[in-house]
């Protein structure tokens, strides 16, 4: 009887799943939810359990999913148009403009050698020219899956990893422009007239897209303003646009996704907009592709590629990273890097996954490659995609910190200012000079510090007076009265009859530790937008809030506030959950992952409030226990030279090293025998978006002390 329930069910599921989409388009959610995580616990890239969903439940499994249904082929359209478009919008065009001519050099190198490479393997296994040549640019291009691990290592601003990043402009670039050759040359279109016309048309759709989309972009968000929506929409239409021009011009549609890409990474720049993009495209799109990947995967020929021609396979590896690391190695000795440098420059190239997948399934259906050079191709995504990362993190440790910023705590310059405005130049020469020595009785320093719950409000005030007394400075209470057009709506006067009383207690507050408040309430129907425009009208040199309910902290983060609120700050930001009163605060917890400008900012505020009432902190660095005791040592050298030469501070600063695999509970621990914690706010990219980092989520939810997330603005914290 259960045999024949679970027959039918499965019957009745198999019928759905090919007949209705909506069935497909569930069993698609299902996967997205739950496989990529489960695959990152077991050490391994999320995209590949996407891969294996796509085997399990396509024809060579349980059958459920078709590649060819409608439903299936355009979510994977969509889903690798998104993903070129991505490849191009993550592209930081201000650091490939800084050192665009190594990153040029290293590009072609990194692209013509792997080239010819291709070009030779595929010869010598006797594919025809036109198909050499396609293998050949699937190992020039490559995908930055190290780039988080370098941030995350504090050394994405040396110069070899730069021009890493920058390289990738033109290996993808010139990939793609092979990859529609290619295609032109199989579908018998291709005479020499007519490559010079598909060039000309490329070069002139080339251009349009870029310096088109880029100018009326620019001009549509200046006029729309905050209309965040619109401009949603407005990207999604450049995006899908440029796709389909590139189709008309007889050029693939992923080379119109990247160059779209290209074109509005000036626009969107490191905003709210650019997160709900890429949001909707790695939580839905993206996560389609690779699934219709795995559905396309023949898994008896899969399985004969391994064996039979185990050869092609060693070979494409071997030639893949033996071209990217000469091409390394050259740069190397042209520019003068170090190996440690070198050997980074060649981690970062290795991985094959965006470009690299989305030409081989363009050639695949093309009849351009055959099913053993796509499985080839997908070994070599698999093999890269897993060891690229890992020799990143090996070699990205060991290059120098020497070329470390020296940021001041609130050196942000700003253009935009009036003349006789506030500058941050002013704050950070004054920052910069013994306490004796700074102007009293300035207001230079503000902070401004929203009121809105009773239960919060003392506290943060108490802590905003400690820093302003110290710094001479002033606090500016801000009250946001929310309402919309009608400003003779009843319930307003309520509104600011609250904000009044709770302007009074602050200003109380203020006045118990002498020190100069300027209370102001703003009606404005976006509390965000309120506390933004105020901030920046007040020239504030912090911003200081606070949450209620420390259990209420995920929503919180990732709500229209607080999270908004580090988005489009101008300034440092401070979330604060303080369980008692500031001044009883002496021992102050800093943990640092790495030496960078970011931790060296986040360390200066801690030192800020410590040197209030002579506090201590401890610098708590948690390291995995694969590190060496030279590595440990050279850490907490570097962190002592930085805490002498950059932080000279008033007060005690010590360092504690410990290690540990688990970073969240080596905090929890050790912050049991402080009052405080200081964390960095961070964010990680995942396969679904933007999140906060899991290390920063669990040990706030867990410390049983006083909290502060500090945070910077989004152009200074990327």
């Amino acid at each position: 009887m259960v045999q024949a329930i679970k027959f039918f069910f499965m019957e009745s599921l198999l019928v759905q799943a090919s007949q209705n989409p909506l069935v497909a388009f569930t069993l698609l959610l299902m996967v997205i939810l739950t496989l990529p995580p489960l695959f990152e616990r077991l050490k391994l890239p999320g995209l590949v359990g996407l891969l294996f969903a796509g085997i399990v439940l396509g024809s060579n499994g349980l059958g459920l999913l078709d590649s060819e249904s409608e439903s299936i082929k355009l979510l994977a359209d969509i889903g690798k148009i998104y993903l070129m478009f991505v490849a191009g919008l993550e592209i930081d065009l201000d650091e490939f403009r800084k050192k665009k001519d190594r990153s040029l050099g290293f590009g072609i190198a990194t692209f013509v050698i792997p080239l010819a490479f291709g070009t030779v393997i595929g010869q010598m296994f006797g594919m025809g020219l036109n198909a050499s040549v396609l293998m050949g640019s699937l190992l020039a291009s490559h995908t930055l899956l190290g780039y988080p691990i370098v941030n995350r290592l504090g050394v994405v601003k040396n110069e070899a990893v730069t021009v890493t990043i920058g390289a990738t402009i033109f290996t993808d670039i010139a990939a793609l422009l092979v990859l529609a050759i290619c295609l032109a040359i199989h579908g018998g279109e291709f005479s020499v007239s007519t490559l010079i016309i598909q060039l000309v048309m490329l070069g002139v759709y080339s251009a349009v897209v870029l310096f088109g989309i880029d100018k009326a972009g620019k001009e549509y968000f200046r006029r729309t303003g905050d209309e965040e929506s619109n401009q949603f929409m407005f990207i999604l239409l450049v995006v899908f646009l440029a796709s389909v021009t590139a189709q008309i011009i007889n050029v693939d549609k992923i080379v119109g996704a990247f160059l779209a890409g290209l074109a509005v990474n000036d626009v969107v720049g490191r905003s709210p907009v650019e997160e709900k993009v890429v949001f909707i495209g790695s939580t839905l799109f993206i996560p389609c592709f690779f699934v219709d990947m795995g559905l396309l995967l023949d898994i008896p020929g899969f399985i004969k590629t391994i064996t039979t021609e185990l050869p092609l396979t060693i070979v494409v590896l071997g030639g893949l990273f033996a071209s990217k690391f000469l091409a390394a190695a050259i740069a190397k000795l042209v520019y003068r890097y170090s190996w440690d440098e070198a050997m980074t420059m060649w981690s970062l190239s290795l991985p094959q996954v965006a470009a690299t997948l989305a030409a081989a399934l363009a050639a695949l259906k093309a009849g351009l490659i055959g099913n053993s050079v796509f499985n080839v191709v997908i070994v070599l995504m698999l093999v890269t995609s897993i060891s690229g990362p890992i020799l990143t993190a090996r070699f990205g440790r060991k290059i120098s910190a020497d070329n470390l910023e020296q940021d001041s705590f609130f050196n942000y310059s700003d253009s935009n200012l009036p003349p006789s405005g506030f500058l941050y130049d002013d704050i950070a020469a004054e920052l910069t000079k013994p306490k004796a020595q700074r102007i009293t009785n300035s207001p230079l320093f503000r902070i401004v510090v929203p009121v809105a719950n009773p239960r919060t409000e003392r506290f943060l005030i108490e802590m905003s007076a400690l820093i302003a007394k110290h710094e001479s400075g002033l606090v500016v209470p801000l009250s946001i009265a929310k309402a919309h057009v009608h400003m003779d709506d009843p319930n307003l006067k309520k509104i600011i009859k609250r904000s009044r009383n709770r302007l009074k207690t602050a200003l109380k507050v203020a006045e118990e530790f002498s020190v100069e408040a300027k209370p102001i309430i703003r009606i404005d129907d976006d509390v965000v937008h309120g506390i933004s425009r105020t901030a920046r009208e007040q020239n504030a040199s912090l911003l200081v809030m606070g949450w209620s309910d420390p259990n209420k902290l995920r929503s919180r983060l990732f709500g229209n506030i607080i999270d908004n609120i580090f988005w489009s700050s101008h300034c440092p930001v401070a979330v604060m959950r303080l369980l008692e009163e500031p001044i009883n605060i002496h021992q102050i917890l800093v943990p640092i992952k790495n030496i960078t400008s970011q931790s060296i900012r986040t360390i200066r505020f801690a030192q800020l409030f410590a040197e209030t009432n002579q506090a201590n902190i401890t610098l708590l660095h948690i390291s995995d226990r694969a590190s060496t005791k030279e590595e440990i040592y050279h850490f907490e050298q570097e962190l002592n030279t930085v805490v002498e030469n950059q932080i000279q501070p008033e007060i005690t600063i010590d360092i504690k090293v410990i290690q540990q695999d688990d970073i969240a509970g080596g905090i929890i621990t050790q912050a049991n025998d402080y009052d405080m914690v200081v964390l960095r706010f961070t964010r990680r990219r995942t396969a679904g978006g933007l999140a906060v980092s899991d290390v920063t989520h669990r040990a706030i939810n867990d410390l049983n002390c006083s909290v502060v997330l500090y945070g910077e603005p989004t152009s200074f914290n990327i």
